[in-house]
């Protein structure tokens, strides 16, 4: 089984996109992407500085742009995987390979994220820091502990934690045992409540766009899960602005449903990186120059499982509901694993500063049971924390 994965903010680097445009048709696309995109993708893809390139209105709508061009140089219109992940703002590529939306409709919401997502940072000061080794459950404790959202939990020893600088400052004073900081160098704390006006502004952006019912397995960022309409999809982007990713229960399902190759979209290297630790045995290729296309289509060739691996009875049986913001969890009376879930059922509380967040199951309100809880009442838990795994909802059930 076969994954194609696009790369989020960070992994540009200055000119990456220089070699791509010696294919037909390439410059054409892009400049009637820049059109859509608001911004010049040839000058900022070739020519621009590290420094103009790192700009989040600059930086995500040329992530998207280069992943959609490789994506097309495999194969045309139908890219040929299994399954298809994005990291971040490489979730709108994602669906575009996944036949979900149009490249068009994809350039007009990311231009839109990246605006909206610089204007919150530039709001107050905020920035990140990325957190290596360590014990995971006390990284994690130790983030919530400060008032820190866990932005991306990465897999392989790598959480990024986010807030504000003073916060962050305090993170610096008590850090986590056994770990190491490394401050980066971003506009802001993405991927947290601080971006909640870029959420609203690309739910606006959103609700003028059709979507259609992913053509192969399509996973989210949120929890990891397999999506399996495109509603649920478009929701899920809009709302993952300002909600960790967890790319680590990306490939927990990669694990689930057998993945023997992944293919990282350019500008490569990041999630191949995180694979070659979580994914021993997994082949693994990091699209870098359009020279690699051939060895891509021969690892697609060699590993892609065919039409039967897209149906839903190949996804895992289980899905993942996480905290919806930092706090401490309160359990519902009557707690038991085996009970039914719906979308309105309680599943619990995580109180913060005071006030109580609903848990509750993020889809539609289908039967489904809950295999295991994952924390205890009074448990600290951070924003997107896994709280319970429940069997995963099958359409008519």
């Amino acid at each position: 089984m076969l994954i194609i994965t696009a790369p989020g903010q960070g992994a540009q680097t200055p000119g990456f996109l220089a070699p791509w445009l010696e294919l037909p048709g390439v410059a054409e696309y892009l400049g009637i992407a820049s059109e859509l995109a608001g911004c010049d993708l040839i000058r900022f893809g070739t020519t621009a500085t590290a420094d103009e390139i790192k700009d989040t209105a600059v930086a995500q709508p040329l992530l998207v742009a280069a992943a959609i061009v490789a994506a097309s140089a495999l194969s045309g219109d139908e890219v040929p995987a299994d399954a298809a992940a994005g990291h971040s703002v490489g979730e709108l590529a994602a669906g575009v390979i996944a036949g979900v939306l149009t490249a068009d409709d994809a350039m007009r919401l990311v231009g839109v994220r990246g605006r909206a997502m610089a204007a919150a940072a530039a709001a107050e000061p905020t920035g990140m820091t990325a957190v290596l080794g360590g014990d995971q459950d006390a990284v994690l404790a130790a983030i919530a502990r400060h008032g820190l959202t866990p932005a991306n939990v990465n897999g392989a020893g790598q959480i990024v934690a986010a807030g504000t600088l003073a916060e962050l400052e305090a993170f610096a004073a008590d850090p986590p045992a056994g770990a190491r900081l490394r401050p980066l160098q971003v506009a802001g704390a993405f991927h947290t409540r601080h971006m909640a006006p870029a959420a609203v502004a690309l739910r606006d952006a959103a609700a003028d766009v059709t979507v259609t019912d992913p053509a192969v397995i399509l996973l989210s960022d949120a929890d990891g899960a397999a999506v399996t309409t495109g509603k649920e999809w478009l929701e899920r982007i809009v709302a993952q602005v300002a909600a960790p990713v967890r790319w680590d229960l990306c490939m927990r399902t990669m694990t689930a449903l057998g993945v023997t190759a992944l293919i990282e979209l350019p500008p490569a290297g990041t999630l191949t990186g995180l694979a070659r630790r979580a994914l021993p045995g997994v082949a693994q290729l990091a699209i870098k120059t359009p020279e690699q296309l051939d060895a891509a289509r021969d690892l697609i060739s060699e590993h892609l499982a065919g039409p039967d691996a897209h149906g839903h009875a190949h996804l895992p049986e289980w899905r993942l509901i996480v905290a919806p913001t930092s706090g401490t969890f309160r359990s519902p009376p009557g707690r038991a694993d085996g009970a039914a879930v719906a979308l309105t059922t309680e599943l619990g509380m995580v109180v913060a500063r005071g006030t109580e967040h609903l848990v509750a199951a993020p889809w539609a309100p289908r039967p489904s049971e809950i295999i295991e809880w994952l924390v205890e009442d009074g448990d600290p838990v951070s924003q997107g924390q896994p709280l319970i795994r429940v069997q995963q909802p099958r359409e008519g059930a």
